[in-house]
């Protein structure tokens, strides 16, 4: 193959489309129509529009550094374990207050709050807390609060549970 005609071939393919183009027919105008649903409810038109959102918080399980930091401070003495009891509490904890969560013995959740508290919520006796043991999902409610027996809390593992009992664990000195 010549060289030249390499050089020639691109003006070659632009040769074709300048003559096209004066003799290209006009784009055809497309139109398009809204289509709208109305519904006639004595006579008068009515709009409809439904919203529906749904929010889901999780919980992630403790991180293993937030639980020796509390106990620190609720037990003075660092080489001795602080003795716990459980106190009596309202009957709903807000769920922007719960900073993270650990599984425990005998069915319950340890709920670790953002102001320092820990609190034992114990769940129905149908379920697991080891089903728990990488957090909780909960949808949002209106006031905000985990409240016993209102609410579910469900699992990663697909378990679904609600809280029967609250309690806050505080420090004894026995």
């Amino acid at each position: 193959m010549h060289p030249s005609f390499a050089l020639l071939a691109p003006l070659a393919l632009l040769v074709p489309t300048l003559g096209a183009s004066e003799s290209a027919p006009e784009p055809v105008a497309v139109e398009r129509e809204a289509i709208e649903v109305v519904d006639f409810v004595d006579g008068v038109n009515v709009r409809q529009v439904r919203i529906e959102q749904r929010v889901t918080i999780r919980i992630a399980p403790r991180d293993p550094a937030i639980r020796p930091s509390m106990l620190a401070e609720m037990a003075p003495d660092a080489a001795a374990p602080a003795k716990l009891s459980e106190r009596k509490m309202g009957k709903c904890v807000p769920v922007s207050g719960i900073a993270a969560v650990q599984a425990d013995a005998g069915g319950r959740l340890l709920l670790f709050m953002r102001d320092q508290r820990l609190v034992a919520a114990s769940l129905e006796k149908a379920c697991h807390a080891r089903d728990f043991y990488s957090g909780f999902y909960l949808e949002r409610t209106g006031d905000g609060l985990l409240c016993i027996e209102r609410d579910k809390l469900h699992s990663r593992a697909g378990a679904s549970c609600a809280i029967s009992r609250m309690r806050q664990l505080v420090a004894t000195d026995d």
